[in-house]
């Protein structure tokens, strides 16, 4: 699955790069969460690879701390550019006249610079928050990789300003893109359902299906790792946490490259061109 995401996203990439043709809004955030989707697998894979196949369980605390940091970083970022991509379509339904208007080269890659900087300052007391406490025996974390709570609960200190910064920034990084997303998607079905033809509307909606499946995959096992991380206590099995948890920095990094390259025209047609063999006509 590492494998896969690796390269249906480098490749997805590639082809946004050099075909002038996905030089466009959608496939420029299409090309950032890929990027985002590489980071995160391998922030996270190669590790957890290392710890199957070779029992390597040992990380330096520095070593943690920094994977603790880029997989929050990548994720708040992730969340950014998939709503990025809800306001995409949203203009693109709503607003089709004034499409390129609004959405131009300098306003992409000032929204693209926002994800980032907004993900570093949300993320970066975490590095402060776990480097604060006392630890004092303790030094096995009960999953494949490092994240802020789990560091958190090897301290045989008080971890209350943890939880509710990690509480906050929850709610309000990535429960506030879930809403606006939320949000767009019922201003887009408004503007869908007053066009009188069917056709239209289909073909309007279709635009977004590809982005839906992509949300889903994104956020329901984050939020199910969330929650059960937290409140699930001991009704939900330990073992099925780090089973979600694992498939969860994979599956939708392998999934997003092929949903995206089996519900778009332009990526379909782009990849039978570049693997079409090429003919000389003499």
């Amino acid at each position: 699955m590492y494998i896969v995401a690796l390269v249906g996203n480098l490749f997805l990439i590639f082809l946004t790069v050099t075909e002038k043709r996905l030089h466009e809004p959608m496939y420029l955030f299409l090309s950032m969460l890929a990027l985002a989707d590489v980071l995160l697998a391998t922030s996270t894979a190669p590790k957890m690879l290392a710890i199957f196949w070779f029992h390597s369980t040992n990380i330096s605390f520095g070593s943690c701390v920094s994977q603790m940091f880029f997989i929050h970083f990548i994720f708040v970022a992730e969340s950014a550019i998939l709503l990025a991509m809800a306001f995409d379509r949203y203009v693109a339904i709503c607003y089709p006249l004034r499409y390129t208007a609004i959405l131009t080269s300098s306003a992409i890659g000032k929204i693209g610079i926002a994800a980032v900087v907004r993900s570093f300052i949300v993320c970066f007391p975490f590095v402060f928050l776990v480097h604060r406490l006392l630890y004092c025996g303790r030094n096995i974390i009960p999953h494949s990789y490092c994240e802020h709570m789990g560091i958190a609960r090897l301290a045989c200190d008080n971890i209350n300003i943890n939880v509710i910064y990690g509480l906050t920034v929850a709610l309000l990084s990535t429960g506030l893109d879930i809403m606006l997303i939320i949000m767009s998607y019922t201003m887009i079905l408004c503007t869908v359902f007053q066009i009188p033809s069917w056709t239209a509307r289909f073909k309007a909606l279709s635009t977004c299906g590809s982005h839906i499946c992509v949300i889903l995959m994104f956020y329901a096992p984050a939020f199910f790792s969330f929650t059960a991380h937290r409140f699930g206590g001991k009704t939900i099995p330990h073992h099925i946490h780090i089973l979600v948890a694992n498939l969860y920095v994979v599956v939708p990094p392998m999934l997003n490259p092929i949903i995206y390259g089996v519900r778009t025209k332009q990526i379909q047609d782009q990849v039978i061109l570049f693997f079409s063999p090429i003919s000389i006509c003499r």
